[in-house]
């Protein structure tokens, strides 16, 4: 594309019109010298670009997070030079392991300056090459067309990630000739690799012969837009489906098939089947180290099926017997018509058996308790009874996180939001933000905790001024929930700098003109779930629970998934 007056444009109006190719209309900031001129074309453009003002940098990319991952295309998000820059590595690292596809903006100094410890001058590049899938400092303006195209191509293509762009000042302020042309592939880079059928037709045979097999989904079905043909799979195939909380979502959580989560605090019973299967098929995860536990007893007996789009992950953690690499999409299609209809009753009964001692020993007392105390699973269940199970659930980082993700119920895809592999307090406030303006149309209800709230609580001022109506609820413990566990369990009740003196939580929102409500006994609690859905604005919910209540099962840290605790 050539500028319509067939004149020079500068590199700062170079980026804003690169972005408009490439279908950005939003993007989240906050604005500096270094990157002072792209921001006033943000302001000329504003008709076409709609930016979003955090309050801290590490907001903006956790907002664009919670876009990309309700919206399915690329976050955006821009920063100053130095410690603005520095502020995006946080959410950068998040999107890096969690597989989020974002393009960060950030300003630099002057070329002539780099490397003169100029003012707010601080290597991003260096800094931010281990958690990016692709950086690039650009110096020339000539180079920006180009760079953009492949900053977006490779964040989105293939196993998705962030990617940095870091433009000096000067190369903001150079005349050019600007031509757009998107692109469609990079040298030596080849996002999916093909598919090879005789690797599925070995899997589809090794399946066809298991008499307990078991399947463990995770993001990558949600990455690959492959729900329709996974939900396909399991239900031709019969097969009991386990998922990581990244894969939450993809297929129903009341669906038949579906046996509940993997991991530290997943449940009891696809946990300890894991090693009882006799094939497992892993669709779009990694084998992370809190699903897997100690790996020299993972799945021993089991030959492993790996559907996965990106060749690192193969054998890395787990040996993949029959690897299949390629697209999850193409590659269930595949495996749908070369599997057998499958029944298998007597595996699946065992499923339901240890769901039952779950209920009993674990459940039971999360969901309906005796105690005189709220606890936080009474209250995601009290918002699965007001969502129906439709809203998307943005989580942060603790007990609430693990409460939510093992309660929360799903009737479609792209619902559950959360920090998985970096595990980032703070993440949940400004991500839910990103996610409610990523699916505008559907209720979004983020569960914090008191800890990970206070780290990204003056993104309430961004909830202020553009009225985004997020539903934030608070699980108010008055402790750092997870850690003080783990000091109960492993440390003699050492509770070590985890006990919280809160401020006035309600106060606080309504300080930002949100409507705001405290819930300390179980009979406000319904009432208060109730009118904040209802609500058309954004609404802040306290529920006061439990001080001391664990999250159960629980697998220590270095011990089998058969060690699984339920107490």
């Amino acid at each position: 594309m050539k500028n319509k007056k067939g004149l020079q444009i500068t590199g700062a109006e170079a980026v804003i019109r690169c972005l408009l190719e490439e279908g950005v209309d939003l993007v989240y900031g906050y604005p500096g010298g270094a990157i002072m001129p792209i921001y006033d074309e943000i302001y000329k453009f504003s008709d076409q670009l709609y930016h979003v003002l955090t309050r801290h940098e590490q907001g903006a990319t956790h907002a664009a997070q919670g876009y990309a991952r309700t919206s399915g295309r690329v976050g955006v998000a821009m920063a100053t030079s130095g410690p603005g820059a520095t502020n995006l590595v946080t959410g950068i690292a998040d999107a890096q392991i969690d597989s989020t596809p974002m393009v960060c903006i950030t300003g630099q100094v002057a070329s002539h300056l780099l490397g003169s410890d100029a003012f707010q001058e601080t290597d991003i590049i260096g800094i931010s090459t281990p958690v990016t899938k692709w950086n690039y400092q650009i110096t020339k303006a000539s180079e920006i067309p180009e760079i953009m195209a492949k900053a977006f191509y490779i964040a989105r293509s293939g196993r998705p990630g962030p990617v940095l762009i870091d433009i000096t000042k000067d190369a903001q302020f150079e005349l050019f000739d600007f031509n757009y042309k998107k692109c469609s592939g990079v040298r030596s880079y080849q996002p999916v690799p093909p598919l090879q059928m005789d690797q599925v037709k070995q899997a589809a045979d090794a399946i066809n012969k298991a008499k307990k097999p078991m399947i463990i989904w995770g993001q990558g079905v949600i990455l690959g837009e492959a729900e329709n043909e996974f939900k396909a799979f399991v239900e031709k195939s019969g097969i009991p489906a386990a998922w990581t909380i990244l894969g939450l979502s993809a297929l129903p959580t009341n669906h038949p098939l579906n046996v509940g989560m993997v991991g530290m605090h997943g449940n009891y019973g696809p946990n300890l089947l894991t090693n009882e299967c006799d094939v497992l098929i892993a669709v779009g995860m990694r084998f992370d180290d809190r699903v897997t536990g100690n790996l020299s007893t993972y799945a021993k007996q089991a030959k492993v099926i790996h559907l996965e789009i990106d060749p690192a992950e193969i054998s890395k953690n787990v040996f993949a017997d029959y690897p299949i690499l390629g697209n999850c999409k193409q590659s269930l299609k595949a495996l749908i018509s070369s599997v057998n209809k499958g029944v298998f009753s007597d595996w699946i009964a065992l499923f339901e058996t240890h769901k039952k001692t779950e209920f009993d020993k674990v459940i039971k007392n999360d969901i309906y308790p005796t105690k005189e105390g709220l606890t936080m699973g009474e209250a995601i269940a009290s918002i699965n009874k007001y969502t129906g199970g439709d809203a998307v659930i943005v989580t942060d980082v603790g007990q609430h996180q693990m409460i939510a993700c093992r309660y929360a119920e799903f009737i479609q895809s792209k619902s559950n939001v959360t920090s998985g592999g970096l595990g980032t307090m703070g993440f949940a406030l400004p991500a839910a933000i990103g996610a409610k303006m990523g699916a505008e149309h559907r209720q979004v209800v983020a569960i914090i905790g008191d800890g990970g709230y206070q780290m990204t609580i003056q993104e309430l001022g961004t909830i202020f001024q553009t009225k985004v109506a997020v539903k934030i609820v608070v699980l108010n413990n008055d402790y750092l929930g997870m850690v003080r566990q783990w000091q109960q369990l492993f440390f003699d009740k050492r509770y070590a700098s985890t006990e919280m003196t809160n401020p006035d939580f309600v106060t606080i929102a309504k300080g930002y003109q949100i409507d705001a409500q405290r819930v300390t006994k179980r009979e406000e609690l319904d009432q208060a779930v109730k009118t904040m859905i209802e609500s058309d604005k954004p609404y802040f919910l306290e529920v006061c629970v439990e001080k001391e209540d664990n999250v159960f099962p629980m697998i220590p840290t270095g011990a089998s998934v058969s060690d699984i605790r339920l107490e």
